[in-house]
């Protein structure tokens, strides 16, 4: 159902195939970065890699009670509010989806999904202040690589609805 996700020799990741080849298709010059450090969260990411939080999106998968799925990517340390990405979708209600779902649609693990390249064609909404960076780091396909990437790419290769999906802070 998915490629094997490759380690070299040095058991460093490698990238998948299908993402490279993927990008190379549309233009897009892959950029990945293999910190060597955990990191399960936006906070570890940015320490990583020496950026800010805000330059850390996540990408995320969400399915509504019919098993239809959506791509939601944020950034920063802001929760992403599924009543609001319902709506900005035209749906009722929405929950995570569970990690066999998510590796099925976008061919990626939970925890390394790249907001680009997916398996499967799905809708995808990038959040607002997401959309405005120059430059991001997202999933590379793999939990321990990032890819460098314009938002504006990820919202002109997926065709991505861009709306306000972040919770206000309280």
């Amino acid at each position: 159902m998915s490629e094997p996700f490759v380690r070299d020799a040095a058991d460093r990741p490698v990238p998948p195939a299908r993402l490279i080849a993927y990008l190379a298709a549309h233009g897009l010059e892959p950029d990945f970065l293999d910190p060597g450090a955990p990191m399960p969260s936006v906070e570890l990411a940015a320490a990583a890699i020496g950026a800010p939080t805000e330059q850390i999106l996540k990408t995320l998968v969400f399915a509504d009670p019919e098993g239809h799925v959506v791509v939601a990517v944020a950034s920063g340390l802001g929760r992403v509010d599924r009543r609001r990405l319902a709506t900005a979708i035209g749906c009722a209600k929405l929950t995570m989806a569970p990690p066999d779902i998510v590796l099925r649609v976008t061919g990626y693990p939970a925890g390394g999904v790249c907001p680009v390249g997916h398996r499967q064609a799905t809708p995808v909404v990038v959040d607002r202040a997401a959309a405005v960076l120059p430059v991001a780091y997202g999933g590379g396909g793999d939990e321990r690589l990032l890819l460098r990437i314009a938002p504006a790419d990820i919202v002109r290769l997926t065709g991505a609805v861009v709306a306000d999906i972040v919770q206000s802070p309280t």
